[in-house]
């Protein structure tokens, strides 16, 4: 949900690149998870304010800019429980990452192992023994069906998507 990228001031604060699309929810949540190594743990959110680009945090426990310090580079998360709904044909990454790709005409082509972010629509980096890195435009066209229960995508590859020289 955020990123550690620094601190702010000498009490403890936590500048946070948010990579959610729904960053007002941590206004109401009490409690975060951090990611970052032997001080992962669940911390008391005891603010959390915009700035910029950025949102700054103020965690429990976390009075020092050495703290703080300590934080940076860890990442944000929430429960699968703790996640937004999303709409309809929308997924989060880590649901996509890992999926089998199959196309109607070349069948198997591989694994989601990534999901680029553009400015017009997402890309699936899906990687196989057979034709290597394939880069998929996440469109209604190329991408027919997600299965997210058998952990399977069908799509419809363009001419050209396959280098098969």
């Amino acid at each position: 949900m955020g990123e550690i990228c620094g601190t702010r001031g000498l009490k403890g604060e936590l500048k946070v690149i948010p990579l959610t699309d729904f960053p007002e929810r941590f206004q109401g949540m009490e409690k975060i998870w951090v990611e970052c190594g032997p001080r992962s743990g669940y911390y008391r959110i005891e603010s959390c304010r915009p700035h910029k680009q950025l949102l700054l945090f103020k965690l429990g426990g976390i009075d020092t800019v050495e703290a703080a310090a300590g934080l940076v580079k860890g990442l944000l998360q929430v429960s699968e429980e703790e996640l937004y709904p999303l709409p309809e044909d929308t997924y989060y990454v880590f649901h996509l990452v890992g999926m089998e790709v199959d196309d109607l005409e070349k069948g198997y082509l591989g694994t989601v192992t990534d999901v680029l972010t553009t400015g017009a629509n997402d890309v699936y980096v899906v990687n196989g023994e057979r034709y290597g890195e394939i880069l998929i435009p996440a469109i209604k066209e190329v991408v027919l069906d997600i299965d997210l229960a058998n952990r399977r995508m069908k799509v419809k590859l363009l001419p050209g998507l396959i280098d098969e020289g």
